[in-house]
Order: C-alpha cells, then sequence, then structure tokens
C-alpha cells in the first residue's frame, strides 16, 4: 500500500538521495520487459513466472522505496530507455509524469475497470481515465483509531478534526509525511478540502500548525507510522514497535485486513469524518523510450480478472474491476468502510497547485519553532 509541480529544490533533493536497488543495462533484449516498482507484494514470483511462461519474455525488476521514489528515478533517468514499466505511481504523483512527458501512450481496453461504463462508489477511473496510466488498484486513505483505547470513555472518539488538536491527544496522533509518504500526502489533500468544504476562516495549514504545537507524531512514511507508533494495528507484534499513538493515517479497509488476518478480530477501525478520507488509485504506465509492447503485454495482464480480482489478498488493496469487492471471509469486507463523503480534488489542480501546497504544509509545520 503505497505520490503535481515540483520546484528545482525538490526535484534536485529527489535525484540527489534516490535508493535504488538493480541495475539494468541500457542495452536490453527486445524479449526482456524492465520494470521500475516498488515492493508491490501482488508482483509475486509466481504471477511473474506465468507472465514469462505465456509470453516468453524476461521480466527484470528495479526496486525503489515507494511511488515517490518511482516519479524519482524516471526524472533522473528520462531518455535513457533502461525501464519499460512503471508500477505504482498513484494519482498525486501522476500529474507530474504527465506533466514531464514520462509516459507513453498504450492501446489497453478499459472496458471492464470501475468508472468506465457505470456509476460507482469506488470509480478507478474517476481521477485520470486515459492511455498514459492504466489503474491497477485503489483504496481510501483515511484516520484509524485503536478502538480499545478510543473507546468513548478513555479517549473520546473525534468528530471534527480539530478534536485532534485538543490536549487529550497531544502526542497521540501519528501522521506521515506528505514530503515522503504517498498516504501522508493524500491525507494532506484532504485536509485541504475538509477546511475549504468547512467554509469559514480555517485554513488548512492553521490546522497542521496546531497539529503541530500537540506534538504530533511526523513520519518519513506509512510504515513508521503504523507499524512503529499505532496501537490499534499488527506493528505491537513488530521490532521496533512504540506504541504511543492511538490514531494515525492508513486506509479505510486496514481494519478489514487486521480482520483478515486475525480471524474475525480487530481493535482497529476507520473514523469517518466528511472529507477527511482521499480516494487514492495506483498505475501502471508504459515509459517514453522503454518498449510499450511488451509494457502493454503486462499491463493486460495485471487488470485481467485472473490476477486483478486478487489483489485485495495479494496487495492488500480493492481489485479495479468492475463487480469486484473484498472478500467476507474473517470479517475483511465488514470492518473496512467506504466513506460518506470523501475529498474530492482533480488531477488538475493536484497537478497546478501540489508544489504550492507542500510549500504550505512545510512552513506550518515550522510555524511555531
Amino acid at each position: 500500500m503505497n505520490f503535481p509541480h515540483f520546484s528545482k529544490l525538490m526535484v534536485a533533493c529527489l535525484i540527489l538521495f534516490p535508493s535504488f536497488t538493480g541495475c539494468i543495462s541500457e542495452d536490453k533484449s527486445d524479449n526482456e520487459l524492465v520494470i521500475l516498482t516498488y515492493d508491490v507484494n501482488a508482483l509475486s514470483d509466481s504471477m511473474i513466472s506465468k507472465f514469462e511462461n505465456s509470453t516468453g519474455l524476461e521480466v527484470k525488476m528495479i526496486k525503489v522505496e515507494d511511488s515517490g521514489s518511482i516519479l524519482s528515478y524516471l526524472i533522473q533517468n528520462k531518455g535513457v530507455g533502461n525501464v519499460d514499466l512503471a508500477i505504482g505511481l498513484d494519482n498525486t504523483y501522476l500529474p507530474t509524469a504527465i506533466e514531464l512527458d514520462l509516459l507513453e501512450e498504450v492501446s489497453i481496453v478499459q472496458d471492464s475497470i470501475s468508472g468506465r461504463n457505470s456509476s460507482s462508489q469506488m470509480p478507478a477511473l474517476g481521477p485520470y481515465d486515459g492511455n498514459l496510466a492504466t489503474p491497477f488498484d485503489m483504496g481510501f486513505i483515511c484516520l484509524n483509531y485503536d478502538s480499545s483505547i478510543v473507546d468513548g470513555l478513555n479517549f473520546t472518539i473525534p468528530t471534527s478534526l480539530w478534536n485532534l488538536t485538543e490536549p487529550e491527544w497531544k502526542g497521540k496522533v501519528a501522521l506521515p509525511s506528505p514530503i515522503t509518504s504517498s498516504p501522508g500526502r493524500g491525507f494532506m489533500l484532504a485536509t485541504l478540502d475538509y477546511f475549504d468544504w468547512q467554509n469559514n476562516d480555517d485554513d488548512f495549514s492553521n490546522w497542521w500548525t496546531a497539529m503541530k504545537d500537540n506534538d504530533a507524531i511526523i513520519t518519513s512514511g506509512w510504515s513508521e507510522a503504523y507499524e512503529t507508533h499505532y496501537t490499534g494495528g499488527y506493528g505491537e507484534y513488530t521490532e521496533g514497535y512504540i506504541g504511543d499513538a492511538h490514531i494515525t493515517v492508513s486506509y479505510c479497509h486496514s481494519p478489514g485486513v487486521e480482520s483478515w488476518y486475525n480471524g474475525n478480530w480487530t481493535k482497529s477501525a476507520s473514523l469517518d469524518i466528511d472529507k477527511t478520507a482521499f480516494f487514492q488509485v495506483e498505475y501502471a504506465s508504459a515509459i517514453k523510450g522503454g518498449n510499450s509492447e511488451n509494457a502493454e503485454k503486462f499491463i493486460e495482464y495485471l487488470i485481467s480478472s485472473e490476477v486483478n480480482s486478487q489483489m485485495p489478498v495479494e496487495n492488500l488493496m480493492y481489485s479495479v474491476l468492475e463487480g469486484q469487492n473484498l472478500p467476507e471471509e474473517n470479517g475483511y469486507r465488514f470492518n473496512s468502510i467506504i466513506p460518506s463523503n470523501p475529498a474530492v480534488i482533480s488531477n488538475v489542480d493536484i497537478g497546478k497547485n501540489m508544489e504550492i501546497w507542500l510549500e504550505e504544509w512545510n512552513e506550518a509545520m515550522i510555524k511555531s519553532e
């Protein structure tokens, strides 16, 4: 489960501090497919082997840390032609990749993807409906809370974002940074829409400053926030667990994942506060200068019913196919919510304003220092 318009400084930072594994020669064979991705669980050895056996192509992988690192690598290697396919850019990073002309159009039939032929609560084609990127998984980013502690007695269940700035929540909320985390970026976008929707003098940056003053735990990524700090998830069984936050940013179906792994039991739940959830879609895109024909074959395989219907169990995200849902087993679907009134921010606005919003967020977080 894992990022606009970048300033020159931001692009420089991305290039200066890459974290890439796997080196690919520029002299690629026509029978090779080079995929740039982060640690997408759905790209299992068996899944890759089946594709190789059916197509005769040899798949090679370049693994990076996250969605933002994918974009960084593509920027650094623009025009090199050493990558055919990128898997893992999401709708907060896609506008930048399109603007920088990093992606190649492909002829993929997307009629089976949700949002094309019918209305849907989760239209995978909603954020972007074009030939430069094909959805492969999706989910709503939102606040999760530990219901064994946040029970209305020990801690009050929040009904607004301002509740989290109260003394009760001092040092008890873990939020991944929008600069280095795609879930963090999605949640920041939701806070923008939340305060715009409130239609008063409050600004999203004022709330973030108040959270900083209330000792919110800002982490570099989702894993640190969820596994290290959050008391409501599986992190308590992992090395390095601290457990000092009862609310964090994750996915609205993360409690369902917890339940599915724990035999229909979870203490984690999602907050359904209006305009605080962000719909994230992750994409597969052919890369300009690469072998788009081979990339297209893999994208078609990735969105096939055989592969994509298994996203909830293989990649712990929703399938993008029309008519698919989360499994009912072990409370997976029961403990997963679809937010009643999620945030709405267009890809156009994200592309135009992301740099400005990130600068405003950064200023808000240092305002009280």
